[in-house]
């Protein structure tokens, strides 16, 4: 049975200042995003389509924007919104805390159909760009998580040889390293998978259906091992919040994929 190495959260001290892990974890998230897109652009059918790696940085301002204010939202509104009902000034509070990947990803997602309406570009058509070079940076933020030694996971059997002990959740009890487990599914599989997908010429919304379906079955597996949100449980089924979350995505994700098959058939 392991324990968590307990790393110091702040990576470099100049004085009273401090660089956090899990800020540069975000920067390598982001430059890894304008990375890959830059390529995207350089390859059919953006290309011909007069797409530049200025798109991509710009996409990446665009993205952040979405992120941060979808992900704070949908914390608020799919997780706690009984107590930022009562304290509504705490919406604003982000550095106490509390982002939604779900609703960052209506923020994005919102961010993008903003984009394209700006530059005349079909919203489908940013959202393939796009959607190949998310998982990556996804991963670097679960090794940020890992870090900080949060979001940890389920009681494991403590036989289990990666079965660890995360002394931030108050207990002795061997839990598996969920943050790992989401950085290796949700992050490298997904992107692997998708961008070999995405390496081929595909219909119009293939690549972001791909996605979504994708996303949402692998978090919803992950989320079978990451221990709940203490103010909310399980929920019906025995699902956690995440899980449930999940299920729109992939309806939507499969009706997207479906949707852009039949268009060329």
């Amino acid at each position: 049975m392991l324990v968590h190495p307990q790393f110091d959260p702040v990576a470099i001290r100049i004085g009273s200042f401090g660089i956090h892990w899990y800020g540069i974890t975000y920067l390598v998230a982001f430059g890894l995003f304008v990375w890959l897109a830059a390529i995207r652009t350089g390859r059919e059918p953006y290309a011909s389509a007069g797409w530049a790696r200025r798109d991509a940085e710009d996409l990446l301002f665009w993205g952040v924007l979405g992120v941060i204010i979808g992900g704070r939202l949908g914390y608020v509104l799919f997780y706690k919104p009984g107590y930022y009902a009562q304290n509504v000034l705490e919406v604003f509070a982000v550095w106490k805390g509390g982002m939604s990947f779900h609703g960052g990803l209506l923020g994005a997602i919102a961010a993008m159909a903003l984009f394209g309406r700006s530059r005349s570009r079909p919203f489908l058509q940013v959202a393939d760009l796009v959607a190949p070079c998310v998982p990556i940076g996804l991963a670097a933020g679960r090794i940020g998580n890992f870090i900080n030694g949060e979001l940890w996971g389920r009681a494991a059997d403590p036989a289990m040889p990666w079965a660890m002990v995360f002394p931030q959740s108050g207990t002795n009890i061997a839990r598996h390293p969920s943050p790992l487990y989401q950085f290796a599914l949700e992050g490298m599989l997904l992107f692997v998978l998708l961008w070999w997908f995405a390496s081929r010429p595909r219909p119009l919304g293939a690549v972001s259906g791909a996605f979504m379906v994708g996303y949402g079955v692998l978090r919803f597996v992950a989320e079978f091992f990451r221990e709940p949100d203490s103010f909310l449980g399980l929920l019906a089924l025995n699902m956690s919040m995440g899980q449930w979350l999940c299920l729109p995505m992939v309806a939507f994700g499969a009706w997207l994929w479906w949707s852009s098959a039949r268009r060329t058939s």
